[in-house]
């Protein structure tokens, strides 16, 4: 199969999935608001969302600018642009996304309205869900065919890694290759994907918190009752943190996995344990096209909900069932894609100490499988942990009725004992792909486990747009059928949610190693694969591992206080409201929405910026002091305690939540809204709230976006450090 074939294919399915997107938005556009008070409410929260997005949006731009002039400046031009490429595409994916959910939320809620069936319903939020997830895998496959076709083949840097004739910047003279590149683009998603994440987790997160520890517990009104002042503030959140911040998070997850398997195939050949130019050529297109074959399956998969005539009660199922249409596509094209790709590669190849392909021209489908098995598994394990439909969440709701502390004591134990069966998942795949393809195969399992990312941020995203159907269902007093088909649509988001960072951290481990592998290959002289070692025994690779694991805890930590910050002025705010506003908890009057809107806004504006800026100068400023070998340690530290915190961040926060709509739905018997019971189920709620939705999601970037920039910045700092200037004096 030639390059251009190849190539082609790829654009068909960016063009495909982007324009299947265009014509869902304006499918979703064209239903109707509902009542006057029902657009009003949407209004309020399309405007509080857009003024966030901008100003953090400006916010990220100046940090960029500054990012694009020092890559320019020490690394390449082209890693410079590949940069501005990336957090464009980022950026995008983000802002569609927050679009289309601020339309289609008061849309469900309407459709819920006229028809009170729950699988009409269910088809707009998918249908909206749908144009975020199709934009996430096809802005990013448009980005990575921009830098390839520009770079890679226009400007010659691929042909310059096949003649291992690699250039040098025009300023520090280091070298400058295609890999550079690549990592340019992969750093201008995680950087947008980072604020994104975390701005928006740090809002949305506060104004929940406020929202439920007063109106709940202390003024015990319904959720999203419009005497609550930070309501409005909630659902802005929900819009900013869990759609944008989704978006933009798994759009990197996808990108980081698709180069680390380019960067990894760049950098075995440069090493010459790729020798034949065919053969890395196909190793370079591979990750591109498997991609592009899985966002045309997820297009036929996606249209199972939006064409099906009528959806069943079973919200669950039918979109397990387009996300599996999704995934068995993938799996049998990517078999074919293999077998006439490598097909005609000579045995030899095969068999170099670089690659070690044991299954010949399937050896890289398998290694993907191994992926994609390992994602639905560890998807299957996030759902019994946090679905309400199992024990573990049960538990959780019943030791609700001794009160809120045997709440968070049941759900902290669940969630720590749901990190041991996915990490064990993690492990064999890890191991059964290496043994199929070697170093590339881990990286095969990275992109096959994010092959089908365009469904599975559908599934995702139609989480949030119920949620927030809801909220306007409440506020403008609708038939309490309405709050109940949203209320059913949004606790299988929330188990869907789960499932979804399951993919992203499980992906982001994948991705890690393999940009681990080039970042070894970056500045050490290795010659046999088993040059390639991390030895942990030297003592600054062990202090650096060390520093490492405490580092996602200080993120963590950061994040989780910031958080706490605006929570405790949306809660100071809320109760003044309530305390000096006459008639508020009567209902005679309406409370002061923009004022919250603006504590949660600033709040995340503000308290965004040092764990963001932190992650990106860590490993650069160490690096600079302490050498490549440090840098190496506290890659890897980062990684193993950052999966282990981010699996439990989001079963126990995911848990905590689906108890308490237990308690709502009536599965504790004697217990409902307003119990004792339930109150305490509110605050395992709160405590879990910062856990899910801003602290576990922005832990896989962590460990990629600090992945990226140790490798990027590599080439400078391991011959320019404060330990090899103090060895040569």
């Amino acid at each position: 199969m030639s390059i251009n074939l190849l190539l082609i294919i790829v654009g068909a399915a960016v063009i495909l999935a982007i324009a299947y997107a265009v014509f869902n938005f304006f499918c979703v556009k064209k239903l109707e608001e509902g009542t006057d008070r029902m657009g009003e409410i949407a209004g309020a929260i399309r405007i509080g969302a857009n003024a966030f997005i901008r100003y953090e949006y400006k916010l990220v731009a100046i940090i960029g600018a500054v990012i694009t002039l020092v890559v320019f400046l020490v690394i390449s031009w082209q890693a410079a642009i590949a940069f501005v490429i990336g957090a464009v595409m980022s950026a995008a994916a983000g802002w569609v996304g927050m679009k289309i959910a601020t339309y289609a939320n008061v849309r469900v809620t309407n459709k819920a309205r006229e028809t009170g069936d729950l699988g009409k319903t269910l088809k707009v939020a998918f249908k909206g869900g749908s144009v975020m997830g199709l934009c996430v895998a096809g802005f990013a496959l448009l980005g990575v065919i921009i830098v390839y076709c520009i770079f890679g083949l226009a400007a010659g840097q691929i042909k310059d890694i096949a003649e291992h004739t690699v250039g040098k910047n025009f300023i520090t003279g280091l070298e400058s290759s295609f890999t550079m590149t690549l990592s340019g683009y992969a750093l201008g998603c995680s950087i947008i994907a980072m604020f994104n994440r975390v701005g928006g987790g740090i809002y949305t997160k506060a104004a929940d918190m406020g929202a439920d520890l007063v109106g709940k517990t202390e003024a015990h009104i319904p959720e999203d009752d419009p005497r609550n002042p930070a309501t409005i503030a909630d659902n802005v959140g929900d819009n900013v943190g869990d759609v944008a911040g989704l978006g933009s998070d798994l759009l990197e997850s996808y990108v980081g996995s698709i180069l680390a398997a380019i960067i990894l195939a760049s950098e075995l050949f440069m090493h010459k344990l790729i020798l034949d130019d065919v053969f890395l050529n196909r190793l370079l297109l591979f990750p591109l096209v498997f991609a592009g074959c899985g966002l045309i399956a997820c297009v036929i998969g996606i249209s199972y909900i939006v064409i099906k005539p009528r959806l069943s009660k079973n919200v669950h199922m039918e979109l397990n069932i387009a996300t599996w249409i999704s995934a068995g596509v993938t799996v049998a094209v990517g078999c074919v894609l293999s077998y006439f790709m490598f097909k005609d590669i000579p045995t030899e190849a095969f068999k170099a100490s670089g690659v070690g392909f044991k299954a010949g021209a399937f050896s890289p489908w398998l290694a993907a499988v191994c992926g994609i098995v390992a994602g639905i598994v560890i998807g299957i394990i996030s759902e019994y942990y946090t679905s309400y439909d199992y024990k573990p969440t049960k538990k959780i709701s019943q030791s609700s009725k001794e009160g809120p502390a045997l709440t968070v004591t049941q759900g902290l134990a669940n969630g720590m004992i749901s990190c041991m069966l996915p990490v064990v998942v993690l492990a064999v795949a890890i191991f059964g792909s290496y043994a199929l393809a070697g170093l590339y195969g881990i990286s095969c399992a990275a992109f096959g486990m994010l092959s089908f990312v365009a469904a599975t941020v559908s599934v995702d995203t139609y989480g949030p747009i119920s949620d927030n159907a809801g909220g306007i269902a409440e506020m403008s007093a609708l038939d309490p059928s309405v709050r109940e088909i949203t209320d059913k649509l949004d606790s299988v988001g929330n188990t869907t949610a789960a499932i979804g960072k399951g993919f992203a951290i499980g992906s982001a481990a994948f991705a890690a190693l393999s940009l681990m592998t080039s970042y070894l290959f970056a500045f050490a002289e290795i010659n046999i694969i088993d040059d390639l070692i991390l030895n942990l025994m030297q003592p600054l690779t062990l202090c650096g591992a060390l520093v490492g694991a405490a580092l996602p805890f200080l993120f963590s930590g950061m994040l989780i206080e910031a958080v706490a910050k605006a929570a405790r002025k949306m809660v100071e705010e809320v109760r003044r409201q309530f305390k000096e506003i006459p008639g508020l908890l009567e209902g005679e009057t309406l409370p002061d929405y923009k004022t919250c809107i603006e504590i949660s806004s600033q709040g995340a504006l503000k308290e965004m910026r040092i764990p963001c800026i932190m992650c990106i100068l860590f490993p650069i400023v160490t690096g600079f002091i302490f050498g490549p070998m440090f840098v190496g340690g506290i890659l890897m530290g980062a990684t193993i305690a950052a999966i282990m915190l981010a699996l439990f961040c989001g079963n126990a926060g995911g848990a905590w939540d689906n108890a308490k709509k237990y308690i709502e739905a009536g599965g504790v018997e004697g217990e409902q809204k307003g119990s004792p019971a339930h109150d305490a189920s509110v605050v395992g709620d709160t405590v879990g709230d910062p856990l899910k939705d801003t602290v576990g999601p922005s832990l896989d970037i962590l460990i990629k976006i600090m992945s990226t920039v140790s490798l990027v910045a590599v080439v400078v700092f391991s011959k320019y450090n404060l330990f090899e200037v103090l060895g040569w004096l």
